[in-house]
């Protein structure tokens, strides 16, 4: 007996020690291989502040120019939409979704990637993210002249919490989540075992809790989710977005999944267009 509970204790142990060091290479699952080129799309390079190259796509409405913020007529400054993707996703994969909502909206979308995705060096973490977020925001003020108000950030997935967290630093025109988690805590109920779950409070780097950001956001947050998600329960978008402190609209897309909310057609892109509805910038 006394055996069986070392052997049984040093498992335990043995799955804590792979979960600790391994727990962001969980979170963040860049995919691996070729890349696809996309070649009618405007790819911008920055820096984060550490120094880490960075890129993102750029999709402009057909026809617009961006005006620098220095402009004294807002009535002529573009507006803007900064989008994080999945963990397991690729900024290049998102472009047919970015122009469509660039279509619809008349703003100017930033499809902000990430280090160690899409053919970028570097280790994805969480303290990475971080500052890859805060890069793509600092890169669409300054470079691309977005104003202050004019920018709204979108998230799918643990791009969710990304953009969650962001918005709590920067109070964005408007907050857009898809299929978003509540917490990282939480998560690890539904995809760690059940002995790793109990220690993973003490052990985990991964920290994100995007059902308290949104008590800390200003604008209005708005959720869809799919009711057949198989990562991500829509049971916790529905909580994210009674969490808000300013509640946009909810999205519930009968029989979607997690990575197929858009395929809802027109219900999906009547909802993101009135969270995006034109506005001008300083309104």
């Amino acid at each position: 007996m006394a055996v069986l509970f070392i052997v049984a204790l040093a498992t335990v142990g043995a799955l804590v020690l792979f979960f600790w060091w391994k727990q962001e290479r969980i979170v963040f699952q860049p995919p691996r291989g070729p890349h696809s080129e996309v070649g009618d799309v405007e790819r911008v390079t920055y820096s984060a502040e550490d120094e880490q190259q960075l890129f993102a796509f750029v999709i402009r409405p057909v026809g617009q120019e961006v005006v620098q913020s220095h402009s004294p007529s807002f009535s002529t400054q573009p507006l803007f939409l900064i989008a994080f993707h999945g963990n397991a996703d690729l900024a290049e994969r998102v472009v047919p979704w970015a122009k469509e909502v660039a279509r619809r909206t008349e703003r100017v979308v930033v499809l902000a990637e990430y280090r160690g995705y899409g053919g970028l060096p570097g280790i994805p973490t969480v303290a990475g993210a971080r500052f890859d977020a805060r890069a793509a925001l600092r890169f669409t003020r300054d470079s691309l002249g977005a104003h202050a108000n004019g920018i709204a950030l979108y998230g799918h997935s643990l791009g969710s919490a990304i953009a969650a967290e962001l918005a709590a630093e920067m109070q964005p025109e408007v907050l857009i989540l898809e299929s978003p988690f509540t917490s990282a805590r939480a998560m690890a109920r539904i995809v760690v075992a059940k002995p790793i779950e109990l220690v993973w409070g003490m052990i985990s780097r991964v920290h994100y809790d995007t059902e308290a950001r949104v008590q800390e956001i200003d604008a209005p947050v708005w959720v869809a989710h799919g009711t057949r998600d198989m990562v991500i329960p829509v049971r916790m978008g529905q909580r994210v977005f009674q969490s808000a402190k300013r509640k946009g609209e909810f999205l519930a897309v009968s029989e979607a999944g997690h990575n197929d909310v858009a395929a809802a057609g027109d219900p999906y892109w009547r909802w993101i267009t009135k969270a995006l509805g034109r506005r001008t910038p300083g309104e």
